[in-house]
């Protein structure tokens, strides 16, 4: 697939003199504004650079630590599966980003606190912490 970086610079620019007035919390699910990235990291799912996130850590009013989320399935040490309305997810792990709040858009879900430890247990383990 070939990236698309003017347009993408273009819309950044609007990301940035966004005004939002969002309320963010840890362990809901976000639809975001990603942005593309090289080779391997992970990048937008939707055409207008969009891509679902698990707010991981509340940083400030305007910044999160996000886990980049995926449909495609992997159960490696670096992903963590998890089901949200009979729908099953990977938490790509070794993707986790610092994010604005210009970059949210959209709440979808909250996960069941159970799953949201879990998956904060797996990244524990996979950073050796």
């Amino acid at each position: 697939m070939e990236k698309d970086f003017d347009k993408w610079n273009i819309f950044k620019k609007e990301l940035e003199d966004k005004e939002v007035d969002l309320v963010i919390k840890e362990w809901e699910i976000w639809w975001t504004n990603f942005w593309l990235n090289i080779k391997t990291e992970s990048c937008w799912k939707w055409k207008d650079f969009r891509r679902p996130v698990l707010v991981l850590r509340k940083l400030s009013h305007e910044n999160f630590i996000i886990i980049p989320l995926s449909t495609k399935l992997k159960d490696w040490t670096w992903f963590a599966k998890y089901e949200v309305d009979w729908v099953q997810y990977s938490a790509l792990l070794y993707q986790i980003k610092m994010l604005n709040k210009n970059r949210f858009y959209v709440n979808e879900w909250k996960l069941e606190r159970k799953q949201f430890l879990e998956i904060k247990k797996r990244l524990k383990n996979l950073l050796n912490l």
